[in-house]
């Protein structure tokens, strides 16, 4: 796995938030707040990706260096920890961002606003960080006791990491992306219900608040429904590790172990990795209008600098 589906998710998930953060940095997209959360998130999935990925592909040739390089072991560890951490609460806010304008409340709408946005991405990056500082202390190379050479180098450590990816990184944001979500569900159709219709309009107004209504259902369905698949799992392995650590039970225990750790990994990778085919080619149908434009635009520049137009 390490060596055939390690390049393959690094393949999709660099090509999927490369174009993401191209079609959300277009000046069209990024002055909206929920958009410039989904431009940061991609980005940071983009670091996480680059920065984890490629020792997971040298693993499975017994190559990887952060197995054997004290530094480069805590490096990795710290920088996808805490990217993964980043991402997940930026898509959580994007929720709430979705419920503040969604609100019939109108202060509540003003709180939605590119300044608050970028002050959260701010104490976002900040507690991030300080939740995963103590990595660059715990972590050591060449460990064998543990399902990677590259791991906690104690019981308090390997619980403060186990305890903080499941709850602040998995847990705590996925309970508010569902919570907000169906809070936002809630107040569309308030909003419809209070809508006054209009006699010559009816049948188009029905039409655009069905897609509409729909379209936050697929996107929320789609959201909950990879973040359940793709996080979760790593979630209950965290947990199930502070009760039964690694090395406690038969060899055979502690082989299963290690090759379920193995798949959570990349499980995490295809999470950080998926946004632009849920977001853009799932859901907001504008975010194809401006991949298309912007193709097309490209593609108008390559013909003009062949053949001047």
């Amino acid at each position: 796995m390490n060596r055939y589906l390690s390049p393959t998710i690094f393949i999709f998930g660099v090509l999927g938030n490369t174009l993401n953060c191209i079609v959300l940095g277009q000046p069209t997209l990024r002055s909206n707040p929920c958009a410039l959360l989904f431009l940061v998130s991609s980005f940071i999935d983009l670091i996480s990706i680059l920065v984890g990925l490629p020792t997971r592909i040298l693993a499975g040739w017994d190559l990887d260096p952060t197995a054997t390089i004290t530094w480069i072991c805590r490096f990795r560890a710290f920088v996808v920890f805490t990217t993964r951490t980043i991402a997940a609460w930026l898509i959580m806010f994007a929720t709430v961002d979705r419920w503040l304008l969604s609100s019939v409340d109108i202060h509540r709408r003003q709180l939605s606003s590119i300044k608050n946005i970028r002050t959260q991405i701010l104490i976002t990056f900040v507690l991030s960080i300080a939740v995963y500082a103590h990595m660059l202390y715990c972590y050591e190379a060449n460990l064998n006791d543990q399902p990677l050479k590259c791991y906690g180098k104690s019981d308090q450590c390997r619980f403060t990491t186990d305890m903080a990816y499941a709850l602040v990184t998995i847990v705590i944001p996925l309970i508010g992306m569902m919570t907000f979500g169906l809070m936002t569900i809630v107040n569309v159709r308030r909003a419809q219900r209070r809508a006054r219709p209009d006699p010559r309009t009816t049948n188009n107004t029905n039409h655009h608040s069905r897609r509409m209504n729909n379209q936050l259902l697929r996107m929320l369905f789609v959201q909950v429904l990879f973040l359940i698949v793709l996080c979760v799992p790593q979630a209950i392995q965290k947990f199930y590790s502070t009760v039964r650590p690694f090395g406690t039970g038969s060899a055979d225990e502690d082989a299963v172990k290690t090759f379920l750790y193995n798949i959570e990994l990349l499980l995490a990778f295809i999470a950080s990795g998926m946004p632009f085919y849920i977001y853009t080619l799932l859901g907001e149908t504008i975010f194809r209008k401006v991949l298309l434009a912007l193709l097309h635009r490209i593609h108008r520049r390559l013909i003009c600098f062949d053949i001047p137009c």
